[in-house]
C-alpha cells in the first residue's frame, strides 16, 4: 500500500468530504455490510448493463491486489452484482474491497468472510453473463464522476472520491481538517461554560 494511501486510511472520510465542499461523495444510500468496514485505494472501475455481471468476472480477473472495485450497476437493487463466492475469489485474489452503486446477495456469507463490501443494499436475484460491460473506463457510481485509479475512501459514513490530479491537496487539506477537529474538541468540551461560549460565538456568526 502506497504511502498517500496509508495517509488516507487514517483520515475520517467526513474530515475528506469536507475538504471537498461534498461534491465528491458517493450517494448516501451507497453503506459498508459492517460499520467497522474501512477502505481506501485505487479504483478499478467497472461499468455493467442492469443485471449482467460478466464483467465484474473480468474485473476480478484483472485486478491488482489492493484494488477497489467501484462498480456502476445504474442504481439497480432487484439482480444482485455477486453473490458471496464472487466476492470470495475477489478476496482470495487481493482485492481490497467492493463499491456499488447496485446490491449483493448471500449477505450472511458475505459478512462472514469479513470483506468489506459497499452498497445500496440486498436481494436474492442473480445477474446473467451476457457478456456486456467496460472496465477501466470513466463511470458514474452513487452519482460521482470517477475515473480509473482515483482514489477511494470509505467507512461507515460512506463514500469519497479522490481524483487523482489533486490527491496530495485534498490529503493536506484533509489532516488539516481533521486536526482543527480535534483541537476543536479539546477545547471547547472541557466544561459547560466553554461549550456555552461556543455555542454563542458559533449563532453570532463569529
Amino acid at each position: 500500500m502506497s504511502d498517500i494511501i496509508q495517509q488516507f486510511r487514517e483520515v475520517p472520510t467526513t474530515c475528506i468530504s469536507d475538504a471537498m465542499q461534498g461534491l465528491n461523495n458517493l450517494d448516501s444510500c451507497i453503506k459498508p455490510l459492517k460499520d467497522e468496514y474501512k477502505i481506501a485505494g485505487r479504483a478499478l472501475t467497472v461499468k455493467m448493463p442492469i443485471g449482467d455481471n460478466l464483467c465484474v468476472l473480468k474485473a476480478i480477473r484483472e485486478a491488482r491486489p489492493g484494488d477497489i472495485l467501484v462498480i456502476d450497476a445504474k442504481g439497480d437493487t432487484y439482480r444482485a452484482i455477486a453473490g458471496d463466492f464472487v466476492v470470495e475469489m475477489a478476496q482470495a485474489l487481493g482485492i481490497q474491497g467492493i463499491v456499488v452503486d447496485g446490491a449483493i446477495r448471500d449477505i450472511m456469507g458475505i459478512k462472514n468472510l469479513n470483506f468489506p463490501v459497499f452498497c445500496k443494499g440486498t436481494t436474492v436475484a442473480a445477474s446473467n453473463k451476457a457478456g456486456v460491460g467496460e472496465i477501466n473506463v470513466p463511470i458514474s457510481c452513487g452519482g460521482t464522476s470517477i475515473h480509473p485509479n482515483d482514489l477511494i475512501v470509505g467507512d461507515a459514513d460512506g463514500v469519497v472520491v479522490i481524483p487523482q490530479a489533486v490527491e496530495q491537496d485534498i490529503l493536506d487539506k484533509s489532516v488539516a481538517k481533521m486536526e482543527s477537529d480535534q483541537k476543536r474538541e479539546n477545547n471547547v468540551l472541557k466544561d459547560k461554560e466553554r461549550i456555552i461560549q461556543y455555542l454563542d460565538n458559533m449563532l453570532q456568526g463569529r
